[in-house]
């Protein structure tokens, strides 16, 4: 009986967040997902009209869509090799002894709490052509590489990612610190007194000690590289001619523009899979210990 109140009082507490999850996720989903089938131009009293799968054959015939599916594999390669390796680095200062740190930390983390409109049109007026940047360029001689960052499409995305990476530094370097800190003092005493140096620690210690935030940075980076938006439309727009596209943009596009909702819901339904599909498999991946006992399942 005790373990039956005790499950009930947990349910109980547990109803009200997943009533509030079920209305703002799962439902939202589940709708965008109905709404793929069928053609609409989201207005309410005008009723829906089955379309079958031509609302996925529109979006696949779109070029734009491979081109924001290949921008998202660049924002994918740039969280890991741009915010990734600057995110430890910053996790390592703020977790060191260091003095100042605090303010560090707080310097660094608050590029992710601006909201992204303010952070789109700060480095909207500094990257146009004759934005701040390239006058300090003009300023130290570098005339040669002053460019239209945002103006040629070979290269705005980079110019994008590269700002992505500048907002998301400081939100993933308090994910990464979470997991620097959870690792006991006494391993890397015992290093130091066998003659480890710094390097020698971070390879052999403090990296395979991470593997699970680094998991957690994983998923986190793929996921929100699938439904990245608010700075890319804020920065270009998805332009110059689509260059800087990502599914999201598409998307609104689609059905704010266009009064497309069915390509819009096909897009949108996309991503969850998409999202869904990747989280599945890089669990899958990273978690050995299940694969090993199913081996040994199977073996035995």
């Amino acid at each position: 009986m005790n373990r039956r109140k005790t499950y009930g009082a947990i349910a109980i507490l547990l109803l009200p967040g997943l009533i509030l999850y079920t209305i703002a996720f799962i439902y939202p989903a589940i709708q965008t997902i109905y709404q793929s089938f069928f053609d609409w131009n989201g207005i309410f009293n005008v009723p829906l009209t089955f379309d079958g799968l031509n609302n996925y054959r529109e979006m696949l015939d779109n070029p734009n869509f491979y081109k924001s599916l290949k921008n998202v594999g660049l924002f994918i390669a740039g969280s890991f090799i741009l915010i990734l390796p600057i995110a430890l680095t910053l996790a390592l200062v703020v977790t060191s002894r260091m003095r100042g740190k605090r303010f560090f930390k707080v310097a660094f983390f608050i590029p992710s709490i601006l909201p992204l409109t303010a952070v789109g049109l700060m480095w909207q007026f500094l990257l146009k052509s004759d934005g701040l940047v390239n006058k300090l360029l003009d300023m130290v001689g570098l005339s040669g590489l002053t460019h239209d960052w945002l103006g040629e499409p070979a290269l705005a995305i980079y110019t994008v990612v590269i700002v992505n990476a500048w907002i998301y530094c400081g939100q993933n370097m308090i994910i990464l610190s979470s997991g620097l800190v959870s690792i006991p003092d006494d391993i890397y005493e015992a290093a130091s007194l066998d003659g480890a140096n710094g390097f020698q620690k971070l390879y052999a210690i403090t990296i395979p000690l991470m593997k699970e935030t680094f998991k957690v940075f994983a998923v986190l980076a793929i996921t929100q590289s699938i439904r990245v938006f608010g700075q890319v439309y804020v920065i270009s727009g998805g332009g110059p001619n689509g260059a800087t596209d990502v599914p999201t943009t598409l998307l609104y596009n689609e059905a704010f523009k266009f009064n497309n909702f069915g390509v819009g819901n096909s897009i949108g339904t996309f991503m969850i899979v998409a999202a869904l599909v990747i989280t599945v498999v890089m669990n899958f991946l990273t978690s050995p210990n299940k694969r090993s006992k199913k081996r040994g399942v199977k073996q035995a």
